[in-house]
């Protein structure tokens, strides 16, 4: 299999590599303000739970440098700064500058002024040295990379000896009835939720193709294994709705 067959699509449509960041980048800029509402609404409040299993396989502890890259509205790294119960070196990294400020006022109206470190940068360049951080983690932004498999590679690269990889997706449903409902409810729901809560229903349109095009499980443990990841292993969750992929660095 060719590496990153994903750079050729922005959803269902075929586009040039280097013109898709860009897109991608307009696309979450745009979903900024209402992203964790329309979170709430898409998944009826499920992605709480999802990202609540998250962190019981993370297990965060003081003392350790966490990375949560696409992490703009701070959903995981807040999760992290709860669990550790202090101050933590909690870095997080988005394409978007708009889903960082999203993210910094919600840090600020916590009481957690200086608590973080808000980087913009991209997934597959990320800005930080080699062997940087202990844990690594990506929530629903990696089926947003153009090129998974060198944004893999980074995320190997940033952490250190002995580091870990968490990537919360969503995935493919296994069970074809379920699927088959699922998929309609996509399709025809989500979009339209976009279009009267966000008043952007194209954006919203391009999510939903982009999870359609997102590797199933064991691809993107085929993957990762690739990228250097030893014993990458996932977990499904509701049934395949999403699913935690995880591995680590030695």
């Amino acid at each position: 299999m060719s590496e990153n067959p994903e750079s050729k699509w922005f959803g269902e449509k075929p586009v040039e590599a280097e013109d898709k960041t860009g897109m991608v980048h307009g696309v979450i800029s745009n979903v900024a303000d209402k992203y964790d509402v329309m979170n709430d609404l898409m998944s009826g409040g499920i992605h709480r739970l999802w990202k609540d299993r998250l962190l019981r396989m993370i297990r965060p502890r003081k003392g350790l440098k966490y990375l949560d890259v696409a992490g703009g509205t701070g959903d995981i790294a807040f999760r992290i700064r709860q669990k550790i119960g202090e101050p933590a070196d909690i870095t997080l990294c988005d394409l978007t500058e708009n889903m960082l400020r999203v993210g910094r006022d919600r840090a600020i109206d916590k009481g957690w002024v200086n608590d973080f470190e808000w980087i913009t940068g991209n997934a597959e360049t990320l800005p930080f040295e080699t062997n940087s951080f202990d844990v690594y983690t990506i929530a629903f932004g990696l089926r947003n990379v153009t090129r998974i498999d060198n944004a893999l590679k980074e995320a190997l690269r940033v952490l250190k000896p002995g580091g870990r990889f968490y990537c919360l997706e969503f995935s493919k449903v296994r069970n074809p009835l379920l699927a088959k409902g699922y998929g309609l409810y996509s399709s025809l729901v989500i979009p339209k939720i976009g279009e009267i809560v966000a008043n952007d229903r194209d954006s919203y349109q391009y999510l939903i193709e982009s999870i359609k095009k997102h590797p199933s499980q064991k691809e993107l443990q085929a993957r990762m294994e690739r990228a250097g990841f030893k014993n990458p292993t996932f977990s499904d969750l509701s049934a395949g709705i999403a699913c935690i992929h995880s591995g680590s660095k030695f």
